[in-house]
């Protein structure tokens, strides 16, 4: 059997695995669906192992297994751990080669998550545990998960597909689970709230230098466009300015939302300084995507806590930021494209992207059902244009774009079923206490960030943060449920 066919095989396998792990109640068939996907897992990984080398990337293997069995007894011992090294590994991007593609992959992470997997096969195993963790995320996280593992059986590009089911789907589909399984504790959470904003004052405290310095600590690419460019963008200790502003706009999303907890004014006057701070190292990132989810998701967050007062709120938010698009350095060449006329104007003003949506369009209506496969768009766009090998430039950035063309209108049904249900959770959570609501709010917020931003930066089901952001609505929505039936907060 051929490299190629047993990653084609194991990108379902990885699917349905997972599938079966958040629908089945046995333990035995949730067990089963573990093992399964990690067999799937397996089987993508042949496809993108290097030649030679073998006997190193056993004695690798070995060692890494010693390592994550480590992880896993310290994770059953103190669960919540996982959720503190997961947050701290999130932002961490380390250069990898992949044959000949360089990428920058989140290792220690995965690290962490293979080592919540393995303590979760153990709980699986030995002991009686929830189940049904997801609540009422499950049915629409398991079948979007099945079907994006599923269409990288009809993918050209298996090594595009392989990466997708290896990088992003599988461990970010099992972060999602062990967020959601985590004890409910209050201590915790407060510090996991600590650690976000931390996090976040330190890589704003970074970005701020690197504007000051003028100097960028990696990414060619942020370098040369800060030459040619009327403003300076900074990436802080991330590889992407854009990622880096999402990271602020979450940590921004949820101090806003403790800060509107009643029984917390005490500190509003350090909260306000803190968001202040966040927004003056999101400004310097220059990045319209994050800008645009910040404006967004602060509005929902405004109609969820003020409703009909929100109305005042949202006019005084569009009075400080309409001057600031108005005048604003990003904006220029936007502005400027948009005063000439037709779709090449509107190409120029949304920087190539409103072009690459049109292709991404006609390979989705070329085919419309299932798709071309995970991971396959660039080289259909490639056969479209008549090309050896699609171009970097020509990747698209919206997701419900890349998913229509990728996984078919199946797949673009299933990623909208999954963004309204994760509406519904976190956001109808009822008369729950204020640190459950503020939990469910929070996960939901975040979600939103992302949502929004990948609307014109394709990474919502690469981002380990929206994984974890339904993972802790789900969380919420678990403590909910155990309060109302048993009247105790």
């Amino acid at each position: 059997m051929s490299a190629d066919t047993i990653a084609q095989v194991g990108g379902p396998l990885a699917g349905v695995g997972l599938a079966m792990l958040f629908l089945a109640h046995a333990r035995v068939f949730r067990l089963g669906g573990l093992i399964l996907a990690g067999v799937g897992v397996a089987m993508v990984l042949v496809h993108l192992l290097p030649d030679g080398n073998r006997g190193t990337l056993a004695a690798a293997a070995l060692v890494g297994t010693a390592l994550l069995a480590g992880g896993a007894a310290a994770f059953r011992r103190w669960p919540w751990s996982f959720a503190f090294l997961a947050l701290a590994a999130a932002p961490a991007r380390i250069p990898v080669a992949l044959g000949d593609t360089e990428a920058n992959l989140l290792l220690p992470l995965y690290a962490v998550i293979g080592a919540g997997a393995l303590a979760l096969a153990w709980a699986l195993a030995t002991e009686r545990g929830p189940a049904a963790e997801l609540g009422l995320l499950r049915w629409p996280l398991a079948l979007t998960v099945a079907w994006l593992g599923i269409s990288a059986a009809w993918a050209d590009d298996h090594r595009e597909a392989s990466i997708d089911v290896l990088f992003f789907v599988a461990p970010f589909a099992v972060l999602a689970l062990l967020v959601a399984r985590l004890p409910w504790r209050r201590a915790p959470l407060q510090w996991l709230f600590a650690q976000l904003l931390g996090m976040a004052l330190l890589f704003t405290g970074v970005g701020i230098y690197q504007w000051i310095a003028k100097d960028v600590f990696w990414n060619p690419k942020v370098e040369i466009g800060n030459v040619f460019q009327s403003f300076f963008r900074v990436n802080s200790l991330f590889w992407d300015p854009s990622i880096y502003g999402r990271f602020l706009v979450v940590a921004i999303l949820a101090a806003l939302t403790v800060l509107l907890s009643r029984r917390l004014r005490a500190a509003g006057y350090w909260g306000a300084a803190a968001i202040g701070a966040l927004w003056v190292g999101l400004l310097f990132s220059y990045s319209q995507s994050s800008y645009a989810a910040l404006v967004a998701s602060a509005s929902l967050l405004a109609v969820l806590a003020w409703r009909w007062r929100a109305v005042a709120a949202l006019v005084v938010v569009a009075a400080v930021l309409v001057p600031v698009i108005a005048l604003a350095p990003p904006f220029e060449s936007a502005r400027s494209a948009l005063i000439g006329e037709g779709d090449t104007s509107f190409d120029r003003a949304t920087g190539g992207r409103f072009e690459q949506m049109k292709s991404g369009a006609r390979i989705a209506r070329d085919n419309p059902l299932i798709g071309v496969g995970l991971g396959g768009y660039l080289d259909a766009f490639a056969e479209e244009k008549g090309l050896a090998r699609a171009p970097a430039r020509a990747a698209l950035h919206a997701t419900p774009v890349t998913v229509s063309a990728e996984n078919g209108f199946v797949g673009l049904l299933l990623y909208l079923g999954l963004v309204v249900s994760a509406f519904i959770a976190a956001f109808r959570i009822g008369t729950a206490p204020l640190l459950v609501r503020n939990v469910a709010w929070v996960g939901g917020l975040t979600f939103a960030v992302i949502v929004v931003h990948s609307f014109f930066y394709n990474a919502f089901f690469e981002d380990p943060m929206m994984w974890a952001s339904l993972g802790l609505v789900a969380l919420a929505l678990a403590q909910r449920s155990a309060i109302d039936q048993t009247g105790k907060t």
